[in-house]
Parts: C-alpha cells; sequence; structure tokens
C-alpha cells in the first residue's frame, strides 16, 4: 500500500527534487553505463557536430568583429557521462585545425553537480589530452543557487562581468531535469498545481532510483495572483498564456531561466545558448496539455518549455532559432542574448545548415527507419548511413553482423572504406567500460577481410581490457593473427593459452604442431 504524508507541495519545491538529486549523487557515472539514463539522443557524434560547426562559427563571427584576443569560455551544463564534450571538442579543434584561420582560443568546462561524475572525467584517457592543453576544465556547479564558475583544474574563479566575450552555454536534457513552476491556466485564470506524493511502502529501505519508480503523484489546484503580480519577473508570458491558452498544465521553468541570467552575468557581452531536449517552442503544442507525466529512467524528467524560454529572451532582445519545421524526438534551440544578434550571420548560417535544413533529430529519425532496414542493406548502404552518423559506434556495433554476411560479395572499394572508417570511429570512441566490447567487434570485421595486422591491434585492445577472462575463440584469433603476421613464438603462446582453456580446440592443436615443428 502507497504512504502519503498527505502534504501538499509546490511542484518546484516537492521532495522529487531531492530525490533526483540524491539519484545523480548515488548512481554518479552509474547511471549511464547502466543506460538507465538516456543519453544517445543528446550525445552522439552528429548532434556533437552539429553543436561544434555552430560553435565554430561563432568563433568566425567574434574574430570578424576584431575580438580574437580574449578565449571563449563554452560551459557545458549538466555534462553527464562527458560523451558529448569529448565530441564536442574533437570536432571543433579539427575544424579549427583544418580552417587554418585566425580565431579567437576557447575554453571549454564541463560542469555537474555530481562530485562524482566529475572525477570520473579528471581520470578519463579521453578527456587528459584536452585537459593537458588547456583547452578544457570542470566545475562543481548548482543550477538552482551557485553565480559563479570555480574552475578546478585551474582555480580560475568566474565572477559577474568577469568575461569579455560572451559565454557559450550548452544545455541537453538540463531543462526538463532541474526544479519547475507548475501552473493551471483556464477562463483566463491561473492556478498553481500543488502536487500530493504517495511513496512505496518502506521507501526508507529503497535507493532513490527505486522511490522514484514507484511513487505517484496527485495535482490539486489553487488559485493563486502571484503569477499575476506586476513584480512577478515572468509576468509578461503568464498573460500570454492567460490571453492564449485554455485547459492548459504549463510547466514554467523559472529556474532554468533564472539559471541562464545567472551565468549571462558572468560576461559583459551577453550569452549564447545550445540546447536540446524533448519540448517545444509552440505556443500551440501547450494549448489543452494535461498534468505533467513523470518520466522515470531511473531519474526522471519532464517537458521542456522551450516557449517560455524563447518569449523571455526575446523580450530582452535576444534573437532565438528553432527548427522551421516539426521536430520528432529531439527539439534543438539557438538563443543568441547578444549584442546586435544579426550580425553573428556565420553563426547563425550554421544553425540553418546544420540543424534547421537537416539536423540530429531529423537523423536520428532516420536511423530509426534504418535500423529496421539492416537486413536488405549492402555494405556501401551501411557505409553510407555509418559516415551519415558520423562513424557513430552505435551503427556500427548495429550493422556488425550484417556486414559479416555482405563482406564476401563486397567490392575492395568498399571494404577499404569499411577498414579506414573503422579507424575513424575508434579515434572518436569515447568508452565507458560496462559489457560493450568495440575493440573485439572491430577485430572480428577486419579479421574477416583477412587484414590481420590491423585485427591483430584490436584484438590485443580487448584481451587487455579482460585479460582474466579472455575467451578461446578471441585467443585463437590472436594466435592466427600473430603467426600471419610472421610473429611465430606470439602464436604458439597464444595457441597454448587456447589450450588451457580448450584441450580439443582443432584449430589451436594444429597451429601448435604448425609452430612447435
Amino acid at each position: 500500500m502507497a504512504q502519503s504524508n498527505n502534504r501538499s507541495y509546490r511542484f518546484s519545491e516537492s521532495p522529487l527534487w531531492e530525490l533526483q538529486r540524491s539519484y545523480y549523487e548515488e548512481q554518479g557515472i552509474k547511471a549511464w553505463q547502466s543506460e538507465e539514463v538516456p543519453q544517445y539522443i543528446t550525445s552522439n557524434p552528429t548532434i556533437a557536430a552539429a553543436y561544434a560547426e555552430i560553435i565554430f562559427g561563432f568563433l568566425q563571427d567574434r574574430a570578424q568583429a576584431g575580438q580574437i584576443s580574449e578565449p571563449v569560455t563554452i560551459v557545458e551544463l549538466g555534462s553527464g557521462s562527458g560523451r558529448l564534450a569529448f565530441q564536442v571538442l574533437k570536432e571543433l579543434c579539427e575544424l579549427k585545425e583544418y580552417a587554418g584561420i585566425p580565431l579567437p582560443s576557447f575554453r571549454y568546462v564541463m560542469s555537474d553537480l555530481a562530485v562524482n561524475n566529475i572525477a570520473y572525467w579528471e581520470r578519463h584517457p579521453g578527456l587528459l589530452p584536452y585537459t593537458e592543453q588547456g583547452i578544457l576544465d570542470f566545475a562543481h556547479f548548482d543550477a538552482v543557487k551557485d553565480t559563479e564558475l570555480r574552475l578546478l583544474r585551474s582555480g580560475v574563479r568566474i565572477q559577474a562581468g568577469d568575461l569579455r566575450q560572451p559565454l557559450l552555454v550548452i544545455a541537453n536534457y538540463f531543462f526538463d531535469s532541474i526544479p519547475q513552476e507548475l501552473i493551471y491556466v483556464e477562463e483566463r485564470k491561473v492556478y498553481e498545481c500543488k502536487v500530493t506524493l504517495r511513496y512505496p511502502e518502506q521507501s526508507s529501505k529503497l535507493s532513490a532510483s527505486e522511490i522514484l519508480g514507484q511513487t505517484t503523484v496527485e495535482y490539486d489546484y489553487v488559485r493563486s495572483d502571484e503569477f499575476e503580480r506586476v513584480s512577478y519577473p515572468y509576468r509578461d508570458i503568464i498573460e500570454l498564456y492567460k490571453e492564449k491558452l485554455e485547459d492548459s498544465h504549463i510547466l514554467l521553468p523559472a529556474i532554468g531561466i533564472g539559471c541562464l541570467e545567472r551565468l549571462a552575468a558572468l560576461s559583459q557581452q551577453g550569452f549564447l545558448l545550445l540546447t536540446a531536449d524533448k519540448g517545444d517552442h509552440r505556443l500551440e503544442k501547450w494549448e489543452f496539455s494535461e498534468p505533467p507525466k513523470i518520466i522515470h529512467h531511473g531519474s526522471f524528467s519532464l517537458t521542456a518549455n522551450y516557449h517560455a524560454i524563447q518569449a523571455f529572451f526575446e523580450l530582452k532582445g535576444a534573437q532565438t532559432l528553432f527548427p522551421s519545421h516539426h521536430h520528432n524526438d529531439l527539439n534543438i534551440g539557438c538563443v543568441l542574448l547578444l549584442q546586435h544578434p544579426m550580425s553573428y550571420a556565420n553563426t547563425r548560417l550554421a544553425y540553418r545548415r546544420s540543424v534547421d535544413r537537416f539536423g540530429p533529430d531529423d537523423f536520428f529519425s532516420m536511423k530509426l527507419w534504418f535500423d529496421g532496414q539492416l537486413d536488405r542493406m549492402e555494405l556501401r548502404q551501411i557505409l553510407a548511413v555509418w559516415r551519415l552518423g558520423r562513424y557513430d559506434a552505435e551503427w556500427f556495433l548495429q550493422s556488425r553482423k550484417r556486414i559479416s554476411v555482405v563482406l564476401p560479395t563486397s567490392t575492395e572499394d568498399d571494404m577499404d572504406d569499411l577498414r579506414s572508417g573503422i579507424r575513424i570511429m575508434w579515434n572518436s570512441f569515447y568508452s565507458m567500460g560496462g559489457k560493450l566490447d568495440l575493440a573485439l567487434e572491430c577485430g572480428m570485421v577486419l579479421y574477416q577481410m583477412d587484414l590481420f595486422e590491423d585485427a591483430l591491434e584490436f584484438f590485443e585492445r580487448s584481451v587487455g581490457r579482460t585479460e582474466s577472462c579472455a575467451s578461446a575463440d578471441v585467443l585463437y584469433n590472436l594466435a592466427v593473427c600473430s603467426y600471419e603476421v610472421g610473429n611465430s613464438d606470439a602464436g604458439l603462446d597464444y595457441a597454448k593459452r587456447v589450450l588451457v582453456l580448450q584441450p580439443d580446440h582443432e584449430g589451436a592443436n594444429a597451429l601448435r604442431v604448425l609452430l612447435e615443428v
């Protein structure tokens, strides 16, 4: 039987948010390693490339304005696993090197509330090259209240007015996961939605995730004039909702907007926001909206009200960019709260190319369809999707079995592209441990193509990752590869290791006889 303390809470102050915080503090990086918290759609190579293109355009605009001497600070809110930061940094550095033009330098700041996540980033081998170059730093940042950024590696403290370049903010799956207000509009009247929580029995013995998954929410409506007072900072938006909406539950991201205002104060030049979430910027999408459903995935998330963010900052003179078409799974916005935002032509053109014309949401929609077509694809089509997705490891792993089937009838050119694509993918892969063994899958494909030297390299990486539990099959592949590249001693050693695990292994026995002669 569910338990309730019969207390009614303001939605933004309900215990749900403290449970949310506890979940991330308890789980740390495990929340993403276990795939409880979704991350692919907002941290894949396609969205990282889109963001890098927009940031590169922004750097070009600053250079053309003669603002090249001061570095641009990029802060990512709620960096989570660190995968998006890694991919944006890699792509952005490649763009700068390829262009070879004078641009302002930049520093990327990954931030989070959970200290365990920050500790994980600090020792991640994929991020170390960027920290060593001095272009990556970390910050413990509480979006609800913090007014400054304290960079942990450099010791720099960024306070109000310190930055001479505009601040660039990245916020993916952020606004839907921090406290929000909840109101209800009916017949031009505004009601505050109070919540009562019904917890599972013996909740004191459960984890934060278990409590969140089993807690139910009940809503109560209280007439409130707070949101209609002249002094209320979002009154203009509320008045618009009263005029245009009917029978509508509206999540108001007051804390999210307040966070952006506090971050904006760090710079003398305003900010640029890049954000992606499941939420809508179209006012009509909020009409007749039902009470929010708490979507549980380890933690929980709601729907981001991009309309409120857009309307609030447009009233302050910002230019906002959202897709001209309806999104399917992910809405990506860009807010330019800058002096003369129309002068940022390269930034706006990059958004047009990388998001509005064809963007990460479009790619994700196509990928869902391609996932169901794999059994009909030849290698050439698989490679085309792979390139479109910026050599995404997830697509490679999904298509691995089909690749094995079509390889015997594939052309030399396609196999050569597959070989080079594996290298590109590996160099762009952000490992998070767990059961995924990308090195093994790469080795198996290269082995099938008789590229024994390449395969040997990846098999060795796989065995090095799981030395204590290397299978007989992998060890045998290592034995064959070693033999084929002329290293008979290593081949014999691997063959003997196979026979320890599987004494009757026919191939290993034959190879041992051959090499012991």
